[in-house]
């Protein structure tokens, strides 16, 4: 049920590939919510998934930009604040990329030049997105900013890869900008540590079942699913969330502060005793 908790705001949402993505649920939600906004994503992705379904049924316009490219970046903010009619009161980012996962290397045998790459594309894309904006001076005063993460960042998954340390890295982006963001500007900048969700970029991690079973087994409350974390985006895109800045807040089902549950406990058991 809507409650206009976004009506009147405006802003950028990346990284909308298909229904299946954390982006595509979080600009419906918006949309539901009274927001308006431009979606934009890599050339290369929107000719992968279907981001003109989405820009048809939220009335938004696409502006296709790499987010590891200065001008790219630069043309999207000052298109999106004139398509938009002013400055912009939300932005997600939820873009992430691994060639070493894709290709199945492993995290002791790293491709540097393919590590490189996924760097610019999941963590340093967040920078360079928040400098142009802090630059540029595109967001409104208590406007948010707001990037998907992974609680790989804090703990080891062996096959998450490079892709843990790409996460730690945009929380860690997260904090420091967010720092100026809010003391020059008064701009909340915070992360969502998402459980694993059947993305199509999260399905190509090797044992990615696996990961969302045991968390599931794990988790209190179950695992969040790509429309929770939408709804979590629209409360921290809202007004409600005004003060909110420089957290890595989790959206996990409890996952996160266990330590065992009895469903993993009788799994382990019951394996032992075949």
């Amino acid at each position: 049920m809507p409650y206009n908790l976004l009506k009147g705001k405006k802003g950028i949402i990346f990284g909308a590939l298909d229904e299946n993505s954390i982006a595509w649920k979080t600009a419906e939600r918006v949309h539901e919510e009274g927001g308006t906004f431009v979606l934009t994503n890599a050339p290369v992705a929107m000719r992968m998934g279907q981001i003109k379904e989405l820009a048809e049924k939220t009335g938004s316009q696409i502006i296709p930009a790499d987010a590891t490219s200065e001008e790219d970046l630069q043309n999207l903010v000052s298109q999106a604040t004139e398509i938009l009619g002013g400055k912009l009161d939300f932005v997600l980012h939820s873009i992430g990329m691994s060639i070493n996962v894709r290709k199945g290397k492993a995290y002791t045998d790293q491709n540097y030049a393919w590590t490189q790459k996924g760097t610019d594309v999941s963590a340093m894309s967040f920078h360079k997105t928040m400098q142009t904006l802090y630059k540029q001076d595109a967001m409104n005063e208590w406007g948010s900013i707001v990037a998907l993460t992974y609680m790989a960042a804090q703990r080891v998954f062996p096959d998450y890869n490079d892709m843990a340390d790409n996460k730690a890295y945009l929380e860690s982006i997260a904090r420091s900008f967010g720092y100026f963001f809010g003391r020059d500007k008064n701009v909340r900048v915070n992360t969502i540590s998402q459980s694993p969700t059947p993305t199509t970029a999260g399905s190509g991690v090797k044992g990615f079942d696996g990961f969302i079973a045991y968390a599931e087994k794990m988790s209190p409350l179950g695992n969040a699913t790509a429309l929770d974390c939408a709804n979590y985006t629209v409360s921290l895109f809202s007004d409600l969330t005004k003060r909110v800045t420089l957290q890595n807040l989790y959206n996990d089902g409890g996952f996160s502060n266990m330590g065992v549950s009895d469903a993993v406990m009788d799994a382990f058991v019951d394996a032992q005793e075949k």
